[in-house]
Formats: C-alpha cells, sequence, structure tokens
C-alpha cells in the first residue's frame, strides 16, 4: 500500500468540517425548494403540510438515513464508495451485474448536469425579493458563479474542503436557528414527526401520491453522499449527518410553521424559505444561500470524478487524462470530465433559466441509480452473509419505495426530465461502445508463451550484422501471465524491423480493485537478457509507469539482479538507453463485420482519436517512445473471389488493352 496516502477515515474536528464543505452541499440545499415544490400553485392546507413535511422527514430517515448512511456505506471498496465500488465488491457474483452498474452510474453522471443550475438558480432568484427588476440578470449571474466554480476544481478538494466547510457550518446552523423561529408561533407542526400524517397524505389525498416526486427532492444528494466517501471517509459522514438531518429538519419545520400560518392563501412566487426571514437579515441570507449553493454542487462534481476514475478501471470508459491535486487519499480531477459538466450545467441554465423550471428535470435520473444501488446492495447483503429475512425485507421495502418515487417523479418526463435522461442514454452509449469493442478485440489478440522465443531474442541480442535499436528496449504487454506475450510484439520485434537490444524488458500494468496499491514482481526469463515486470496499481495511483519502470530497474540493477550499463567498451561505465515500444492497432480495411460491430468499431475508434494516447495514459517521456501502427483484422471478407487468368486470353475475353501514356 502507498505511504503517500494518509487515512481521512479518523474522526477529527478538521475531518467533520470538510465533510460538511464537501459530501452536504447537494442534501444540505434541498430546503431552498422542497417545500415550495410540494405546496405548488394550490391554495396552502395545514393537512397537506404536515403530511408534506412528514414525508419529508420518514424519506431522509428512511432513504439517507438508513439505507444510504447505516447499510451502504457499509460498502466501501478499501475506503473508496460509489456505484462502480459497490459494483467491484459483486460482480464475481453474476456477469449480468455490470448492466445495473451502467445504468446507476451514467444516471448519477447525468444528474450532474442539472444540481449546479438549480441549486444556485434557487439561491440568486432570492434577489428578486429585494430588487424584483434585476430579473433578467439572475440568468447571466449564474451563468458567472457556475463557471467560477468548475474552474475552481482543478485545486482539489482538500482545497475545496477547506474552504468550503466552515461556510456549510454556517449555512446549517442558519437553516437550525430559522427553523427554530418559526416553530414557536406554530408547534403543531411538530405532529408531523409521526408516521400517520405522511400515510394519510399518501392514501386519502387525491395529489398525495404525486408530491412524492417534489418530497424525493429532499434526499438527491444521498447517492453524492455514498460516491464522496473516498474523500471524507464513513466515520466522518456518520458522525456529521446527525448535526445535519437535525438543521434540516429544523428548518422544514419552520417552513411548516409559516405556512400553516396562512391556511388557505396561494404561495404563488414566494418562496418559503425565504419568507420565514427576518427583513433585516434576508440580504445576509442570500448570500449565505448562494454559498450554499455553490457548494451543494461541488458533492456532485466531486462524485462525478470518482464515478468516472473507476470506470476507466473497469473498462467502461475511455482511458482520459486523472489529475491528482495533492497526495490526500481520495484527491481527484478529471479536466475532460469536468469541462463536459460544465457545457451541460451551461445548457441547462440557457433553456431552463428560471428554477421552477428546472424542478422538473431534477430528481428523474438518480431515482433510477438509487432502484440500482438496491439492486447491488441486494448481493453485497447476501455477500456479507446476511439473513434472507433481512434481504427479503430490504429488497422489497426500498424497490417498493424507490419505483413510488420514480413512477411519481414519470409524470416530470415532458416537462424537462427527458433531458436527464438523454444525457443518461448518451452515457451508457458511451459506456457499451467501449465495453462491446473490448470483447470484438479480444477475438483478435493472440498470446504466446515467452519462454519459446527467448532463444531467438538473444541470437538476436548477440548478431553483429544488425543494428543496435536500443540497449533496453521495453515493450507495453496486455498479458496478465508471467510466461505470456502478444503475437504483435513478436512480430515487431522479428519480422517489421529487426529491433536489437542488449535487454528486453516487458512491462504489464494489473490495475487492481483496491484504491492505493503499489507493488511489482519480476519473471526472469532469461538473466541480463529478458525480464517481465508485472505492476500491480491502485485504481486511484496515477499510472507513471516510466517512473515506476525506473525504480523497479534500479533495484534489480543494485540487487546485481540485471546489467543496465551499455556493453560497448567505450561506453562500459553509462547507463544504456531505455526506449519503450507502444503497438497501436487500426481497423484494417480488410475486415468484414457486421453492421453492429462495425458501428462500435468506428464509434471506438473515434473515441480513441479525442482522447489522450496511450503514451501519455502510462506517463510515459515521448522522446522515448515508439508508436507503432499494425492492423486489427477481426474478421476477413470471405465473399471475394478472385480467378487467375493468362495474359495471353486477355484479348480473347475482350479485356480492353492498356493505353499506352507518354
Amino acid at each position: 500500500m502507498s505511504d503517500n496516502h494518509h487515512s481521512n477515515n479518523k474522526i477529527t474536528f478538521a475531518g467533520l468540517l470538510i465533510t460538511l464543505g464537501i459530501i452536504y452541499g447537494d442534501i444540505g440545499t434541498s430546503p431552498l425548494y422542497v417545500m415550495k415544490a410540494i405546496v405548488g400553485l394550490s391554495p396552502i392546507d395545514k393537512i397537506f403540510v404536515l403530511g408534506g413535511i412528514s414525508c419529508v422527514i420518514w424519506t431522509l430517515t428512511l432513504q439517507t438515513t438508513l439505507k444510504y448512511v447505516v447499510l451502504t456505506l457499509q460498502a466501501d471498496n478499501r475506503g473508496e464508495g460509489g456505484i462502480f465500488s459497490l459494483y467491484t465488491l459483486v460482480r464475481k457474483r453474476g456477469k449480468w451485474l455490470v448492466i445495473p452498474a451502467m445504468i446507476g452510474g451514467a444516471a448519477l453522471l447525468a444528474d450532474g448536469i442539472i444540481t449546479p443550475p438549480i441549486s444556485v438558480a434557487s439561491a440568486i432568484e432570492g434577489l428578486l425579493i429585494i430588487r424584483p427588476d434585476i430579473h433578467h440578470y439572475i440568468v447571466p449571474i449564474v451563468l458567472v458563479i457556475i463557471t467560477a466554480l468548475f474552474i475552481f476544481q482543478r485545486f482539489g478538494t482538500a482545497a475545496v474542503g477547506k474552504l468550503f466547510g466552515p461556510i456549510m457550518f454556517v449555512w446549517f446552523s442558519m437553516l437550525a436557528i430559522l427553523g427554530l423561529s418559526q416553530i414557536g408561533t406554530h408547534p403543531e407542526v411538530l405532529w408531523a414527526l409521526s408516521p400517520h400524517y405522511a400515510v394519510n397524505l399518501l392514501t386519502n389525498s387525491p395529489a398525495g401520491f404525486w408530491i412524492l416526486g417534489s418530497v424525493f427532492l429532499c434526499t438527491t444528494g444521498a447517492e453524492a453522499l455514498y460516491s464522496d466517501l473516498g474523500h471524507c471517509g464513513r466515520d466522518n459522514i456518520r458522525t456529521s449527518w446527525v448535526f445535519v438531518k437535525l438543521c434540516l429538519i429544523l428548518n422544514y419545520m419552520g417552513q411548516g410553521a409559516w405556512l400553516i400560518a396562512h391556511h388557505g392563501e396561494k404561495l404563488g412566487e414566494k418562496n418559503p424559505f425565504y419568507t420565514i426571514m427576518p427583513d433585516w437579515f434576508l440580504l445576509v441570507g442570500i448570500c449565505i444561500a448562494t454559498m450554499a449553493a455553490i457548494i451543494a454542487s461541488q458533492a456532485l462534481i466531486t462524485g462525478s470524478f470518482t464515478l468516472i476514475s473507476e470506470a476507466i478501471r473497469l473498462n467502461l470508459w475511455p482511458k482520459v487524462v486523472l489529475n491528482y491535486p495533492s497526495n490526500v487519499k481520495g484527491q481527484l480531477y478529471v479536466p475532460s470530465a469536468n469541462l463536459l459538466l460544465w457545457i451541460g450545467c451551461m445548457a441547462i441554465v440557457l433553456y431552463f433559466k428560471e428554477s421552477k423550471h428546472m424542478e422538473a428535470a431534477y430528481g428523474l435520473s438518480i431515482t433510477i441509480t438509487m432502484i440500482m444501488t438496491t439492486l447491488l446492495m441486494l448481493y453485497y447483503l447476501r455477500l456479507r452473509n446476511y439473513s434472507l429475512g433481512v434481504i427479503a425485507l430490504f429488497l422489497v421495502s426500498y424497490l417498493a419505495i424507490e419505483a413510488s418515487f420514480l413512477v411519481a417523479n414519470l409524470v416530470k418526463f415532458m416537462e424537462g426530465g427527458f433531458i436527464t435522461i438523454i444525457v443518461g442514454l448518451l452515457i451508457i452509449s458511451v459506456m457499451i461502445v467501449i465495453t462491446q469493442a473490448d470483447k470484438i478485440k479480444n477475438r483478435l489478440k493472440r498470446f504466446e508463451k515467452l519462454p519459446n522465443h527467448i532463444y531467438r531474442l538473444i541470437a538476436l541480442s548477440n548478431d553483429a550484422e544488425v543494428p543496435q535499436f536500443a540497449t533496453n528496449l521495453v515493450y507495453l504487454t496486455a498479458a496478465r501471465g508471467e510466461d505470456e506475450i502478444e503475437t504483435n510484439i513478436i512480430h515487431s520485434i522479428f519480422n517489421r524491423h529487426p529491433k536489437k537490444a542488449q535487454v528486453y524488458w516487458f512491462v504489464h500494468v494489473n490495475v487492481t480493485d483496491e484504491p492505493y496499491t503499489t507493488e511489482y514482481s519480476v519473471e526472469v526469463l532469461a538473466p541480463e537478457d529478458a525480464y517481465k515486470i508485472i505492476f500491480y496499481l491502485g485504481f486511484r495511483v496515477e499510472q507513471r509507469v516510466s517512473m515506476f519502470f525506473r525504480l523497479a530497474v534500479s533495484e534489480l540493477a543494485k540487487n546485481k539482479e540485471v546489467n543496465i550499463k551499455s556493453r560497448y567498451k567505450s561506453l562500459e561505465d553509462k547507463i544504456g538507453d531505455f526506449r519503450f515500444v507502444i503497438i497501436k492497432q487500426f481497423l484494417s480495411n480488410e475486415n468484414d463485420l457486421p453492421f453492429f460491430e462495425n458501428l462500435i468499431m468506428d464509434a471506438y475508434f473515434a473515441l480513441k482519436a479525442i482522447t489522450p494516447s496511450d503514451e501519455r495514459w502510462f506517463g510515459l517521456d515521448a522522446s522515448s517512445v515508439l508508436v507503432e501502427k499494425m492492423p486489427m483484422v477481426i474478421k476477413e471478407a470471405t465473399d471475394v473471389h478472385l480467378k487467375r487468368i493468362n495474359i495471353k486470353q486477355i484479348g480473347q475475353m475482350g479485356h480492353t488493352e492498356p493505353t499506352e501514356e507518354v
């Protein structure tokens, strides 16, 4: 395990503060719009308000607290969370489990484009209470704030957490104080703590069931909470959630008390979140809400980076650049994902313009993610030997709850929900292309036993008639076995242009299911002539193969297991050069693939064209890398027939003689 990564699971005041800044932005800003969405345009009704608040309280209890904070956070992969980490833990239980993992991951990434716009817009629109005439400035302000947030991502979540943590502490404290100030005016709002009011609303009110689409908005940040597990640690999340949940419930009840006081009236354009603020505090409250809304976006963004990183490891996403802003465990920045999320957020703001219109697009995709997490958790609970009764209770309960939320959210589909679904489908399409292309390519891969070619390597190395290509020649190989090698590499060494070297190295990178492994093994194929090194790197370890290879070779040389110095007499005291060879394949024109497979491979190579090169992905110095191109023939054309004829038959068969050109 790497020593450069510090555990972030120990409960400390600093850890709790950073957790507030990273984890709870999304779920913490839900009071900005949940009660307004629940009441809608209908006259305020006391029983309806109590039922709505009761639904919110018990959704936070059953969905966020019990399912995620208590149960799902147990399913960590060496401290890392998220639906792909959960899939990693259970994937041996069935190949089909990749389907819910892909659907859930894609839906969560799609949800990342709506959280920043609705959170920031909801906060900024509070300015309209003070200055209604600045309505046309709202969209530009929101665009600027979101852009600044995405620019800030390159500094890492450690910097973000230290800055945002204190702000979120102030935010949650403000929520609690504002709520308490109103509860005293109508203490009957405390009745909402009883689940009776939620059940009564859902079963007896004609519109009761359909408000679940609005109620669900209170727990949309739960999945991001799980995805950000690696940034803060389970114990810090569980401890801080007690404080967060209390503040949220107090604020919802405070808004409910104000609504009860205005029984029979219509809410109109008013937002109960801002109406419970004293006039003298309104501007300050809007500023704090805006900062909290900015932080709300952070949970989805950092969670998206985590998802992309793990999707790459699982071969569900193209190999894009991953940056590690610091040596703190869990710190990650994905430039391409940052750019795509920013573009999506800009488009959402420009399309919907107002937060009330965005509510229709919010929540539908995350409901799908939660259902997929429930399916995967079923297998995790079986893996942990929970009793069948507990597993059945978990499955039935949460599928019923989340299916209800899904149905209630489907009414929003044509009002805007279709946007996040379309984005999710595009993301799934990329995943399908990557996975299917990998299966097609595997039909081409041919491996050979490396020991069978050792005598040829030694003979080539000692052949005085062949010019030396490099002192140390390094091939990156996909062969996992210590004695295996691709046929393409053998062809590259002996057939294309004989590559004579003093020492041949074959390097394979095995990405492990553990996040921070940094280990390697060495197979001596021929002392002083050929070696195979296998690196075991965690999925959160940057693949700086050049550096790791140099460290491994230095250790071998120090132990006198290999001589890396030049064997030329005039240079015998000098370290020999190292050259890396990467074989880059392209789709041959000789292929005769079915339409669907041809479409998949065209899409795959189109993605490859816009993603970083292999040498950059593996952290190699471009000046010492040779990229060789080889055709990929997956299925040769079989319906081509060519008949040989005698040249004397040309005239007899009516062929036109070629025209002589001067």
